[in-house]
């Protein structure tokens, strides 16, 4: 919070009238007003940018030199001198107009703004808040925008407290979005509902930004008054209000806008994006575990799309943040297919920062908050340090997170939240004579319809899948067949099912389901594999049946043991075992999904209980 104390100390920084608390010197340092990298100093006082100018050693052509010499690579190692001439410099050799404690010559190297991911789910990382802060900081993400409403399906107003308590003091901006669908759909069993009372309560908190993901479109177009209260309140709040609505097109895309739905994140094609963003929709380029549309939407990184995009991971397991990075990892991999790297680092913070009305985030300027990361290297997305508010967190990341003391005061009630019957292979059997085959989309989450089935055929790729509601202990069960998931022998089964995260299991063999739903519910909630009645590996989810408090490293061990042990009964290599099964059950994606009253067909503007 600014006082007139903070703001005069950073003016008189400004005016060369007092030491910085840090100065970067000789950088090339990325100007998201102007597009360019620019040879530049850059002075920090109490957190903030007190100044950004003309570096002393600044050659004619400036931003050119200073790019190009990222770009190729000429990366001297930083050097520090403070004022008492410590480090490998003399004393004044980096002084010019300002003077700093500390002073880096980032000859060499890029500053750029720090990340954002504009949209995602801690839950999804299978890990606790402070675990995932400690996998995504050194990728030089310093601010995420999460949807607790994984957690908020299981435990309503208590879920969102959890997260609310487990963000709080960690080294990296968490802004939270009230869940707008919980339950998703009128078809989902969620174990807690966030009514639009309650909504009104949560959009007033600290660090909430708006109503997340409207989800239920076909509700807002159909104006269902609880849907259109939702709305109606963020809009009052002056919040913003989080979009999904994959394939809305003309007519019913203008009424879903019109509706004051602000973004999406489900384009596929370039196509719909453009139509989106012509519609004045901001459009999240989503890549993560399961979902991967950038090379699809490769196009929008140009003028002037690319004004009106972000990055976004949505859902990303731990092992894809150790092995690929994080916001970087779709920077890096947005540039080596050929998107311009001003625009890539452009729509990786300031975008998100614009939309969301962080007026002190994602730029490197005088006044914003001295998030940023030095690079070696721009194309690669090499990065060499992160900084919070001015002070470097990457190297000691887990040292800073393990001194946060407290205890979250919900911690107890998110635990023991597995509650069904005994199960049998007999509750496997059909209702009917024959079910839906569902079918899965390699590198997708929207699936297809593959017609009908009696029997599991893991010759021709089918099995059966059923979704056990595990809230209220009713033994609600819906159960139908799954075509494409590749799995020819034993069963797998997760209590990750969105979004109201009841159990899910697919198997080649009932007995195999009933053993695998058992080992779900002794474990109280995670992540099974099982075959011929022995469990061949597993990852506990206790929190909510959603994550664990592991590191990020022991999750990704027991969850790849467990991916691994999928593949060798046949789950096929192009879909992920857990995270594609997980949305299997999801009623708000086209074409069939499976929840626990049965199959639901999802149009582009309705859905129905078949």
């Amino acid at each position: 919070m600014a006082t007139v104390h903070s703001l005069k100390k950073v003016i008189q920084t400004s005016l060369g009238k007092a030491d910085a608390d840090l100065i970067i010197r000789n950088a090339a340092v990325l100007n998201v007003f102007t597009e360019q990298f620019e040879q530049k100093d850059i002075a920090i006082k109490d957190g903030l940018i007190a100044a950004v100018c003309a570096s002393a050693s600044a050659s004619v052509s400036g931003e050119n030199d200073a790019f190009d010499c990222c770009c190729a690579n000429r990366s001297p190692a930083l050097r520090v001198a403070n004022s008492h001439g410590q480090g490998d410099l003399p004393p004044n050799a980096v002084r010019g107009r300002f003077h700093g404690v500390e002073e880096i010559d980032a000859s060499g190297k890029a500053v750029v703004p720090g990340f954002i991911d504009g949209h995602m789910h801690l839950e999804s990382s299978l890990v606790s808040p402070k675990q995932y802060c400690k996998s995504v900081v050194p990728h030089g993400t310093t601010a995420i925008i999460a949807d607790p409403h994984e957690i908020s399906n299981v435990l309503g107003k208590i879920g969102f407290s959890y997260i609310l308590e487990a963000t709080r003091g960690l080294p990296l901006d968490i802004y939270l979005m009230v869940p707008s669908c919980v339950p998703a759909t009128p078809f989902d069993e969620s174990g807690a509902t966030i009514a639009p009372e309650d909504i009104a309560q949560l959009l007033a908190l600290p660090n909430v930004l708006g109503l997340a993901e409207m989800m239920d479109f076909p509700g807002v177009l159909g104006c269902h008054h609880s849907v259109l209260e939702k709305l109606a309140l963020a809009q009052n709040a002056g919040k913003i209000i989080d979009g999904h609505a994959p394939g809305l097109s003309g007519k019913d895309l203008n009424a879903y806008i019109a509706a004051g739905v602000r973004s999406d994140h489900e384009c596929s094609t370039a196509e719909e994006a453009m139509e989106k963003i012509s519609l004045g929709q901001w459009v999240m380029i989503r890549e993560g575990t399961a979902c991967k549309n950038l090379l699809n939407l490769l196009s929008l990184f140009e003028k002037p799309w690319s004004d009106r995009c972000m990055l976004v991971t949505d859902d990303k397991h731990p092992g894809d943040l150790m092995r690929e990075g994080h916001i970087d990892h779709i920077i890096r991999k947005a540039i080596a297919h050929g998107a311009d790297p001003v625009r890539a680092y452009k729509m990786a913070s300031y975008n998100a920062s614009l939309y969301f009305g962080l007026s002190q985030n994602g730029a490197i300027s005088p006044g914003y908050q001295a998030d940023f990361v030095i690079l070696d290297d721009i194309r690669s997305v090499k990065i060499h340090s992160v900084y919070k508010k001015g002070k470097r967190i990457d190297a000691a990341i887990d040292d800073c997170i393990d001194a946060l003391n407290g205890t979250n005061p919900y911690a107890l009630q998110v635990c023991d939240t597995i509650h069904i019957p005994e199960i049998t292979e007999e509750d496997f059997t059909l209702k009917k004579t024959q079910e839906k085959i569902i079918g899965l989309v390699p590198g997708e989450i929207l699936t297809t319809d593959e017609g009908f089935a009696s029997e599991i055929d893991v010759a021709n790729g089918i099995c059966k899948v059923a979704v056990i509601e595990r809230h209220h202990n009713t033994g609600h069960m819906g159960v139908a067949f799954l075509k494409g998931y590749g799995l020819k022998k034993g069963a797998v089964a997760t209590s990750v099912a969105h979004d109201s995260h009841n159990v899910i299991v697919a198997g080649a063999s009932e007995r195999d389901m009933a053993f695998a739903v058992s080992q779900i519910k002794r474990m109280q909630g995670g992540m099974v594999v099982v075959a011929d009645g022995t469990v061949k590996a597993e990852l506990a989810l206790p929190i909510a049946g959603l994550m664990c408090d592991l590191d990020a490293e022991s999750a990704e061990w027991q969850l790849t043991k467990a991916k691994a042990a999928a593949r060798e009964l046949g789950v096929s290599t192009d879909i992920d075992p857990f995270m594609t099964l997980s949305f299997s059950s999801l009623a708000v994606i086209p074409r069939l999904r499976l929840t626990t009253k049965g199959v639901v067909e999802v149009g582009d503007s309705h859905a129905t209980l078949l």
